[in-house]
């Protein structure tokens, strides 16, 4: 493909994903210069398509780049109301008091949001400012100046053969060179992970961490619905095999998220994650508020988990992570999407201020220093040893001691320091002879559900005759090393059934990807065991349409 002609369009700032890092750093270039050229490229089918969040929304992001967001309009529709946090046993449930929990811990002022549907307003913000926002454009490739810097990205590469090569219908796509280029991907995006590792921008970090997220919204009925009620529980069914916990949110008319976070740093091979979500339906206490309800749509997505000893190097030159590409959630909080905001404010900011000194291609440490050093490092230092405490002596410990710690970190000190992740949440998983399988239930068709069924409602889509993007390092390795040593974990950490191992009478088995169901949350791409598998980008327009997650 190295022969292939494009032509290119020159930007001040070409930004990589309509998110709401991307988005918010689009709005403020603009703010700050009304004729700086900038442009937004997103693989969704339109703005918002490939957003999944839980959300509820600390709108402290939204009030530093648009403090007039209420009188424009921003769908923040449902203030939060009532906070429960609970501990669940296979039948029943502690409520946690409030009152111990840290400050920071408090929803109130926050808004349960479809973060899908904030993009979407943040778009139409971005675009009556004079930014050019471009869905369904996949950005492809990085491209690299003389020096080594980078210079732009490949967005817009259609109608390729399964084999890679042009086909009848081919488009090359376009090269957008900027003076300085956002990653705003999200989670594992495909072009920063090779910007990090280019420029080894890990370096001296610990390893980032994982979750995966799982998601439906739900129609219940209203005698059971209260809008602005938030609930938290952990505990039941993942007990000691998984860190993580679920969500339930009230949002307006009568419609609840229920979600689903598993931690990616678990041990045994066996756990199926979303058979984990759907077990976790049929608890009393949520049987109960979804009887007589329907689920209306279904998604999936890694959150980044690392938090601030976890952050890489934000910049290289001519280039900059914002958001979830470097790992701004705060994970007792679960939330990321202020931080994500605040992260595409700085950027532009430091941007700015080195186009106007004639600056550009080089480093913006400024934007890495206010990250650090500003609201998103104060927020996430706070709570940097939670993770570790959870993963290193379990959810007991990670209440109690964390707890303190978060207590005392609001007062300036931390007795613990920072702690280390230790493995990745790939080498964190343990061969399948170590452990025992899990006994699932089978889906009711009520309440839970098979993962096929449940892909039709995150309405995924992809063009059959293209290249398979989720890519294998070495074909032979999940039949030769990760079935027999691993059982093949893909065929159940995957909640979109994109994996199979396939055995029929006769034959040896054989590792089928239906990549046609992927919803790019990219857990394959963080959990294989070999790090085998790689999530590239598929073309444009391609993957979940999300209505309002």
């Amino acid at each position: 493909m190295s022969e292939v002609t494009r032509e290119a369009m020159e930007y001040d700032v070409v930004i990589v994903g309509a998110g709401p890092a991307g988005l918010s750093a689009a709005i403020r270039l603009k703010q700050l210069d009304p004729s700086r050229e900038v442009v937004v490229l997103e693989k969704g089918s339109e703005v918002g398509a490939h957003i999944l969040s839980g959300a509820v929304l600390d709108p402290c992001g939204l009030d530093a780049l648009i403090p007039d967001w209420k009188d424009k309009g921003a769908p923040l529709n449902t203030p939060v109301r009532q906070d429960n946090f609970y501990m669940l046993g296979e039948g029943g449930k502690i409520r946690v008091p409030n009152f111990p929990m840290p400050p920071l811990m408090n929803n109130h002022g926050n808004y349960i949001v479809s973060m899908g549907n904030v993009c979407r307003w943040m778009a139409e913000q971005a675009e009556e400012l004079g930014v050019e926002v471009f869905p369904g454009m996949a950005c492809s490739e990085v491209i690299y100046g003389e020096n080594g810097e980078v210079k732009g990205v490949v967005a817009g590469e259609f109608g390729k053969n399964p084999d890679g090569t042009p086909g009848p219908s081919y488009e090359p796509g376009m090269e957008l060179h900027g003076k300085y280029v956002f990653l705003s991907e999200g989670v594992r995006g495909s072009l920063a992970k090779e910007v990090i590792a280019k420029y080894d921008l890990s370096a001296g970090k610990e390893p980032q961490k994982f979750g995966l997220g799982m998601k439906e919204i739900w129609e219940i009925d209203p005698d059971k619905h209260n809008e602005g009620e938030v609930t938290h529980t952990m505990g039941w069914p993942l007990g000691k095999n998984a860190g993580g916990g679920s969500f339930i949110y009230h949002l307006e008319n009568n419609q609840v998220y229920v979600g689903f976070v598993v931690h990616l740093n678990y041990k045994n091979p066996h756990l199926y994650p979303y058979m984990e979500f759907q077990r976790f339906k049929h608890h009393p206490m949520v049987a109960e508020l979804l009887k007589g309800g329907k689920r209306v749509a279904y998604g999936a997505r890694a959150i980044s988990e690392g938090g601030y000893q976890s952050m890489p190097k934000m910049v290289a030159p001519g280039v900059a992570l914002l958001g979830c590409s470097v790992g701004m959630v705060n994970v007792p909080r679960i939330k990321g999407n202020h931080n994500a905001m605040l992260s595409g404010k700085a950027a532009a900011e430091a941007a700015h201020a080195a186009i106007e000194a004639g600056r550009a291609s080089d480093e913006l440490s400024d934007y890495e220093t206010e990250v650090r050093s500003g609201a998103i490092g104060k927020d996430l230092k706070k709570v940097r040893n939670v993770k570790p405490l959870w993963s290193k002596f379990g959810l007991g410990a990670s209440l109690a001691i964390g707890g303190f710690d978060m207590w005392t970190n609001t007062l300036g000190f931390s007795l613990l320091g920072t702690l280390g992740h230790g493995k990745t949440d790939a080498a964190a998983t343990e061969p399948a002879d170590k452990h025992k399988e899990i006994a699932y239930p089978r889906p009711d068709g009520k309440l839970s559900f098979d993962r096929l069924t449940n892909v039709s409602f995150s309405m995924t889509n992809h063009e059959e005759n293209q290249p398979c993007h989720l890519t294998l390092k070495d074909p032979s390795v999940p039949i030769d090393v990760n079935l027999p040593k691993y059982d093949e974990p893909a065929q159940r950490y995957c909640p979109a059934g994109v994996y199979e191992v396939v055995r029929e009478e006769g034959q040896e088995p054989r590792f089928v990807i239906n990549f046609q169901n992927c919803v790019h949350c990219k857990t394959c791409d963080i959990k294989d065991p070999t790090q085998n598998i790689n999530w590239v980008t598929p073309q444009g327009g391609d993957g979940p349409n999300y209505p309002n997650m």
